[in-house]
């Protein structure tokens, strides 16, 4: 886990879950590109938290692959986290993850200091548990031009999310967005700053989202 902000005493927290390989080995290394991405993501959450007291960091895997039924980057997630409460305490943590990140964060969203997870072009492939969301906020960004994960995944996720007990569940969509968040990227960034933040303190952050932006009606397209 690699600290980007650490106030003296925290009270909450963000981990930043960069995205990966299917199948892959390989040691995961920070300069590798999937974790130079959520720089830029990492550094709009902190540019846009109304408050001084959360902590932000990225978690650090060991090897780059998900790696079928070891779910390598779903263990070094909980591993970051049980890292974190001993390093803060029992703080509300939001997971913020792309692509493996966001199904990482997905998969360890029943960790007892996960309040919500804000997954930006997740892969969350037809079946992917959700029991743990229960209690959990899910929310997911998508781009319309996204070939390399699937947006109707995405969604039928979200839903059984819902169905599962998760206290907001939804979807909305990057008008012209790509997988990499690269085509209009100040929006990927603003938006899944500002989710981040609503998460974490919707008292005082306004819903980023366009009404019904948690429904799964009308899904809006950003």
């Amino acid at each position: 886990m690699t600290l980007r902000r650490r106030p003296p005493r925290p009270k909450a927290a963000v981990l930043v879950l960069h995205g990966g390989q299917e199948n892959s080995e390989r040691p995961a290394r920070p300069w590798q590109l999937a974790a130079l991405r959520m720089g830029p993501v990492a550094r709009a959450v902190i540019a846009q938290l109304p408050f001084q007291d959360v902590l932000v960091a990225q978690v650090r895997y060991r090897v780059r692959g998900w790696n079928g039924d070891r779910a390598d980057a779903a263990h070094d997630t909980l591993r970051a986290l049980d890292a974190l409460a001993a390093l803060t305490g029992p703080v509300p943590t939001v997971l913020l993850g792309h692509s493996m990140g966001g199904r990482a964060a997905l998969r360890a969203a029943g960790h007892p200091l996960v309040t919500g997870v804000v997954a930006l072009a997740p892969w969350w492939p037809s079946g992917e548990p959700v029991e743990q969301a229960a209690g959990r906020h899910i929310v997911a960004l998508h781009g319309e031009r996204d070939h390399v994960t699937s947006p109707t995944e995405t969604a039928e996720c979200v839903r059984r999310a819902r169905e599962a007990g998760a206290t907001r569940a939804g979807l909305a969509f990057i008008a012209d967005g790509d997988h990499g968040m690269l085509r209009r990227h100040g929006l990927w960034h603003r938006t899944a700053a500002a989710l981040v933040a609503h998460v974490l303190e919707p008292g005082a952050v306004p819903e980023p989202l366009p009404v019904g932006g948690y429904g799964l009606g009308e899904v809006p397209v950003l």
